[in-house]
């Protein structure tokens, strides 16, 4: 994958931008649907409140045109009901305040009011002064102007509401739809399979302007683990062969020593021996430790077969019989070697080894075991090495095996002794 810059940049949609202009489109858009609800709303209520205006007025023209205003109200009666369900009332009252005419809904008393605006006992009202000194009152009674009021707010609310629920949807689709490139950049990295040479792979082209800077960068980080890859994979080729042949040739050596000193001789040979032989051990786990982030080689292994060939000196290995787990051969061979040498150096002399359902290996001695807090101590590093000191080589190793299958290491409870669980799940089927 080259590094160049890509001459389609300028070109590629830019996500910042295109949030932008859907923010700012979906924010214009719910503006003018909460005005245009509003606004609806408010030309509903003034164009009742019109009508009921006009149709009171009809009726105050009406009385005038009958000529009852001829003579006042000495004791004003009952008015006629309406003939519409009207919002506002009407008086008319004298120069001396006695009412002379009144509308339905308008009360038996005279409201005490004068020209202009006011408010009596829960009334809005207008009067205006008539001829001969007369008071024509208007009025628009305080539940008739909360109901107006009332009425707008819930429309406008419940528009905001419609139109709020409804930008929703189409936002969440339009930043899922932005997204999109990144979710499939993501899926693209987890299926990149570094185990192979990254530099012979590609993670596609960059479908948005802020992600070719990404692209580059993971194309050059692809060419360094390449180079690292390769070259600690050379390493522990070589460091096979250039280290287990020389101590080989030295284990070899101490033993042809051993039978021709003399016998006080023999018990430091013999400690040397030993020592050469946990030296081999440790660059076994030490190889095995670059081995265990290659990929693996599964097959059947017999674990019989697989601890005869393992040095455990001073212990007593017995083997389920049967017992098999579907894994890398040379890394298992690495793990088991560390555990019993953990063993052996902890203090037991028997160890048994089964294998369980779910390509499980048990391992169990008859040591003096830890406590629970040092088990406890002891799991937490195995989970997280980088983060937790106070692990052995052998666990350290055995624990990155079982990840390097694809399990994990588990320490479980034992009433007596030391007992260690390697999960290695098995080959994917194909």
């Amino acid at each position: 994958m080259s590094l160049t810059p890509d001459p389609r940049s300028k070109r590629l949609p830019s996500i910042r931008t295109r949030l932008a202009n859907a923010l700012l489109g979906w924010s214009l858009a719910w503006g003018l649907a909460v005005g245009a609800a509003v606004w609806l709303a408010a030309v509903h209520e003034v164009d009742e409140l019109l009508d009921d205006t006009l149709q009171s007025s009809a009726e105050l023209i009406a009385a005038l045109v009958d000529g009852t205003m001829a003579a006042p109200v000495a004791e004003p009666g009952p008015a006629r009901p309406p003939s519409h369900a009207a919002r506002f009332a009407w008086q008319v009252t004298t120069a001396d305040g006695t009412l002379a005419l009144r509308s339905a809904l308008a009360p038996e008393t005279a409201w005490r009011s004068s020209p202009g605006f006011g408010v009596v006992e829960g009334w809005r009202l207008f009067g205006l002064t008539l001829r001969g000194g007369q008071l024509l009152t208007v009025g628009q009674s305080a539940d008739e102007r909360h109901e107006a009021h009332v009425d707008v707010a819930l429309s406008a609310v419940f528009a905001a509401l419609a139109v709020g629920l409804l930008g929703q949807v189409w936002l969440r689709s339009r930043i899922g739809a932005e997204l999109r490139p990144l979710r499939e950049l993501s899926g693209q990295l987890e299926a990149w399979n570094l185990d192979r040479d990254p530099r012979l792979q590609s993670i596609g082209s960059a479908s948005r302007r802020e992600l070719l800077p990404v692209h580059r960068s993971l194309s050059a980080l692809a060419q360094r683990l390449a180079s690292r890859l390769d070259d600690e994979r050379a390493f522990s080729a070589h460091a096979a062969h250039a280290l287990r042949t020389p101590l080989a040739g030295i284990d070899a050596q101490l033993a042809v020593a051993l039978r021709e000193c003399p016998p006080a001789l023999q018990p430091r040979l013999q400690q040397a021996r030993a020592a050469a032989a946990r030296l081999q051990t440790v660059v076994t786990a030490l190889i095995g430790l670059f081995r265990s982030g290659a990929e693996i080689r599964r097959q059947e292994v017999d674990l019989a077969a697989a601890v005869a060939r393992l040095p455990a000196p001073g212990l007593a290995v017995r083997v389920e019989p049967g017992a098999r787990v579907l894994a890398d051969p040379d890394l298992v061979a690495a793990a088991l070697a560390n555990l019993l040498d953990n063993s052996r150096r902890a203090g037991a002399q028997h160890v048994s080894l089964s294998s369980g359902a779910g390509n499980v290996l048990h391992l169990a001695d008859d040591g003096p075991g830890v406590t629970a807090e040092r088990r406890a101590a002891l799991q937490a590093a195995v989970d997280h090495p980088d983060a937790v000191p106070g692990i052995g080589l052998g666990l350290l190793l055995a624990g990155r095996i079982a990840r390097a299958h694809g399990g994990q290491l588990r320490l479980p409870a034992t009433e007596h002794g030391f007992a260690v669980e390697l999960t290695l799940d098995p080959a994917p089927s194909t």
